[in-house]
């Protein structure tokens, strides 16, 4: 499906990003498995991706950094020449209730959320531009959508990364660039893993669904949204959720 494509995801060590980097390139791509924190996680992405006989590569780079993201990208173009698919999923949560909020935690969570993804589609774009095609696909949330207690960093970051979403979307539909987001609902990580039996039923019970998602449900859209089947969608946010946000 994704033969001969190159496909960068960002924050992808870990949780949903490991999960959309695996099913890339299980369906084709190589993919550039970029990571802030953990090596040895990123390592281990690429490991089982070229195991099950794919093609991967671990690069290191703090996306909120905007000369860093320049860097990055242009050592990616000078090794494979293009980028056909970005994924911007790096993410962090510093949670509190708004009268509690640092401005650094405010800060650190819109600089990785909001301004990571803006770098790097700002650092790509001449790029997508040129080959006059291309898949961005950029990991909001559903917190993005309606907001959450406790969240108004991570929330503003998401809802911003849906207004940079559809206004990317309108600057290259043009140039054949598709432009589209994801956004999770609750989605079984090592965070929800840790909750208690009760918080979890409560949790539950805030899903039309009744229980939380994967994270192969995640990738299964990024994998939609990157493929030829997406060729006439562009600019929308595809709340992989539930039913959280009707």
């Amino acid at each position: 499906m994704l033969k001969d494509k190159i496909a960068l995801v960002t924050g992808a060590g870990r949780g949903i990003g490991r999960e959309i980097a695996l099913t890339l390139a299980k369906n084709g791509a190589t993919v550039i498995v970029n990571y802030n924190g953990s090596k040895e996680a990123a390592d281990e992405v690429v490991a089982e991706i070229t195991k099950n006989g794919g093609s991967a590569e671990a690069v290191q780079c703090n996306v909120s950094d905007y000369a860093a993201s320049e860097a990055f990208v242009k050592t990616v173009l000078e090794k494979y020449k293009k980028v056909d698919i970005l994924v911007n999923n790096a993410g962090v949560t510093r949670d509190n209730l708004i009268m509690r909020m640092s401005e650094e935690d405010y800060d650190a969570v819109l600089d990785t959320n909001l301004k990571g993804t803006f770098n790097m589609i700002k650092h790509l774009s001449r790029s997508f531009i040129k080959q006059r095609g291309g898949k961005i696909i950029n990991i909001t949330s559903v917190s993005g959508v309606l907001g959450n207690a406790g969240q108004a960093n991570y929330s503003a970051s998401k809802a911003g990364v849906i207004g940079l979403t559809k206004s990317v979307a309108r600057e290259f539909a043009s140039r054949g660039v598709n432009v589209n987001a994801v956004a999770p609902g609750f989605i079984d990580t090592d965070m929800t893993k840790n909750m208690t039996e009760d918080a979890k039923k409560e949790l539950n019970a805030m899903i039309p669904m009744g229980r939380v998602g994967s994270t192969a449900d995640i990738a299964q859209m990024v994998l939609f949204l990157a493929s030829d089947n997406a060729n006439y969608i562009t600019g929308q946010v595809m709340c992989v959720d539930g039913g959280m946000a009707i």
